[in-house]
């Protein structure tokens, strides 16, 4: 796991090591529809939750599908279409995947809250980084954008290089390759966050650690970024 220290919570983005998924989906797939068994998909999730000290029974997640909708959570929380979660509760996790997408956390000082968000490129240009600063009510707000693909391996056509280049200006397209980790930075500062973590580490690059849904050609599993209030 990937710690991100913030005071008063607990967060860690995942790698694919420590499970007990095979194949494709070695080892420590938190996906139940990425076509692994549930039941290992399952004890993932309890292993990784373990590894933070989340109560996995009361573990929250959506129904991911590349939107701006971020919820508050609740415990058990299931089946939701959106891409974000939020809370203020102590001990409540939220998680959200991804296997190539930016898992982004946002972590307000002062006074409880935290969210989770899983942002592909349409979730970028939808506004998902404002939906959830928007959900957590202002303040002051620290985030950080974990694994994902990178501008090294991120080709994409003009539908989606243009739209980027107007958003978060020309340079974050080179050569036909999106850079998602700055764009969400960027975003990040437009929504009024001062502090922005950053781990650039490419999940398309570096199979042993992390799945990608591009270099699989989408027979992958799913990380993602587990996160609760802590006290």
């Amino acid at each position: 796991m990937i710690r991100w220290e913030a005071a008063g919570y607990r967060v860690a983005f995942t790698t694919r090591v420590g499970g007990v998924s095979e194949g494709p989906f070695a080892s420590l797939n938190l996906g139940r529809k990425s076509g692994d068994d549930p039941e290992h998909a399952e004890e993932n999730r309890r292993i990784a939750c373990a590894a933070i000290g989340a109560d996995v029974e009361q573990l929250a997640l959506n129904f991911q599908v590349h939107s701006a909708r971020v919820l508050r959570a609740a415990p058990r929380m299931r089946g939701e279409h959106a891409d974000g979660l939020w809370t203020e509760e102590p001990g409540l996790p939220i998680l959200a995947m991804s296997a190539d997408c930016l898992p982004i956390v946002l972590a307000r000082a002062g006074r409880p809250g935290i969210a989770v968000l899983h942002a592909g490129w349409r979730g970028l240009l939808a506004g998902i980084v404002a939906a959830g600063t928007e959900a957590l009510g202002g303040g002051e707000i620290a985030a950080a954008v974990g694994p994902a693909i990178g501008p090294c391996c991120y080709e994409v056509g003009e539908e989606v290089a243009k739209p980027f280049r107007a958003r978060f200006g020309d340079d974050v397209v080179e050569q036909g390759r999106l850079d998602l980790w700055t764009s969400a930075e960027r975003a990040l500062h437009a929504a009024g966050i001062e502090r922005v973590d950053r781990f650039d580490r490419c999940t398309a690059c570096e199979p042993k650690s992390f799945f990608s849904h591009r270099r699989d050609a989408g027979l992958t599993g799913r990380q993602g970024v587990i996160a609760y209030v802590s006290g």
